[in-house]
């Protein structure tokens, strides 16, 4: 038999629930302020090659703020960029990109020089032949392929280094 007074057990057992209740509710608070502190990840761009992709966030920018000339042709110079095999003899090389890229516009770079006009879909694609044709500025087995986002001014820069597949 319990000592305490009638309804005594009953209010405890509520005082048990509303202290759960309020280190659920912190709990909850907490988590929400940390993930709060966390950068929001930029826009993703992706390359498919047949049934290979890769995807990239920014190398540069991404970030809705105008990426100075001189930051972007630092960023062309980045070694450290997904790659993907590409045989240019009839493969198709397809870009995709979120659709926040797509709402502002983005250019297809090949080494540096603008390889399209400005697109505003979320996918473009463009003959594997083109990325190792020397009239369109390719020199030897791999070119530098960049996304950049903005019409006249880069918000952003997404790089990929396409590699002629040793098969052709």
């Amino acid at each position: 038999m319990t000592t305490l007074p009638r309804g005594a057990a009953a209010m405890s057992h509520r005082a048990v629930r509303r202290r759960r209740a309020v280190a659920a509710v912190g709990a909850v608070s907490a988590g929400l302020l940390v993930l709060s502190a966390c950068d929001k990840p930029t826009p993703m761009a992706t390359i498919t090659v047949g049934s290979s992709s890769v995807s990239s966030e920014a190398t540069c920018g991404g970030e809705d703020e105008t990426v100075k000339a001189a930051d972007l042709n630092k960023c062309l110079k980045d070694k450290d960029i997904e790659q993907i095999s590409v045989d240019p003899e009839g493969e198709t090389v397809r870009f995709g990109v979120d659709p926040e890229i797509a709402d502002e516009g983005w250019t297809i770079l090949m080494n540096g020089q603008p390889l399209t006009d400005s697109i505003h879909k979320t996918y473009q694609s463009v003959p594997g032949s083109v990325f190792f044709n020397a009239q369109y500025g390719a020199q030897g087995d791999s070119t530098l392929v960049s996304i950049k986002s903005g019409e006249t001014e880069a918000t952003g820069l997404w790089s990929f280094r396409l590699k002629k597949d040793e098969d052709s």
